[in-house]
């Protein structure tokens, strides 16, 4: 057969099969949209779920978008205390590539239960928590991907290293895998590039107990915010992204992780877990942006630590890299997942 007949068939057999040979078929639209048997039908896929705690039984939201048995992604958000909301992004991907994803909003966050008792707010608890919206979701090792941003990357870490053997894959989006390290990037590479005027005054600020005033977030927007947490103008940030930081649970935030972007104070101030990545053995995604308030070159380096990780870059990006280097993170995102799902990782 002449090499340009062969060719020509091998691209028939491509476009007839949808998917290269041995790779699962995407969900198609009628599979994706059944809810047979979903006890969540009459509520949209919302799902409150009781969570038990040394405190007492609380309830937690989550939402299910989809329907894929071999691909279920539950979703991390940061803070801590923000919700679930600025993953509203997603919306505009998943569904298309026949992902099943579950928005789930952390106890103490928006619109699941928000106690008051503040020795709740650690990590072990917040694991246990995980571990217990797994199981009600029934999430495993067959469809399980977690994706956890900025402090829900610090969680997925910790869930990962407590419970990976129900994961089938890991997602570690815009954070490092050590605060001092971060509190060191700040302190050295991203503060000597702001105007230092208006890092001192910052600085007064945040030392007299004024991070909650008017003019603490007005000299720290335009300073720092629009520069590596979402780089566009604030009046132009879209609307998830600013209902996801509106809804911040401030008490649960400043005990954790302290009151500014510009560094940790909290509970969370002496966090690190770089020596213990190599103990995560499942396909794990590491992204870092540009001009993220992390290190990118750092968590590049997080991905040749871990035992099977793949870094993705996000030229242009920020902290928020799901929005303004949208194309590179969703792209980059999808293919990893798709990868795990057909065993190409």
């Amino acid at each position: 057969m002449r090499p340009l007949c062969v060719a020509t068939l091998a691209l028939v057999l491509v476009a007839c099969s949808g998917k290269p040979d041995g790779e699962p078929p995407p969900a198609s639209p009628a599979t994706y949209f059944d809810t047979t048997g979903r006890a969540d039908i009459l509520t949209g896929g919302v799902r409150l779920i009781p969570i038990h705690t040394p405190s007492g039984d609380f309830r937690v939201w989550t939402k299910r978008v989809g329907n894929n048995p071999r691909i279920k992604v539950l979703l991390l958000h940061g803070g801590p205390g923000a919700s679930s909301e600025y993953f509203e992004a997603l919306d505009s991907y998943f569904p298309g590539q026949g992902i099943e994803y579950y928005y789930y909003d952390q106890l103490g966050s928006y619109r699941s239960d928000v106690p008051t008792d503040t020795t709740l707010w650690s990590i072990p608890r917040f694991v246990d928590e995980v571990e217990q919206v797994r199981v009600a979701l029934g999430l495993d090792k067959d469809n399980f991907y977690l994706l956890g941003h900025s402090w829900g990357g610090i969680l997925a870490m910790e869930y990962a290293l407590a419970h990976q053997e129900h994961l089938k894959g890991l997602i570690i989006s815009n954070m490092m895998a050590s605060i001092p390290a971060y509190n060191e990037y700040a302190k050295t590479v991203l503060m000597p590039a702001m105007n230092q005027d208006s890092l001192h005054r910052i600085q007064q600020m945040e030392a007299t107990g004024k991070t909650e005033t008017p003019e603490y977030m007005a000299i720290l927007t335009p300073l720092h915010y629009e520069k590596h947490f979402l780089r566009m103008p604030a009046a132009q940030w879209p609307d998830p992204a600013l209902r996801g930081m509106t809804h911040l649970n401030r008490q649960i935030y400043v005990q954790m992780q302290g009151p500014s972007e510009l560094g940790a104070s909290g509970s969370l101030e002496h966090w690190d877990r770089l020596a213990d990545l190599g103990k995560i053995t499942v396909p794990t995604l590491t992204i870092g942006g540009e001009h993220d308030t992390m290190d990118p070159k750092y968590m590049e380096m997080m991905a040749t630590k871990l035992a099977h990780g793949r870094y993705l870059y996000c030229p242009g990006g920020t902290h928020m890299s799901m929005y303004d280097a949208q194309a590179t993170y969703m792209g980059g995102l999808v293919k990893f997942i798709e990868d795990v799902d057909a065993g190409r990782f």
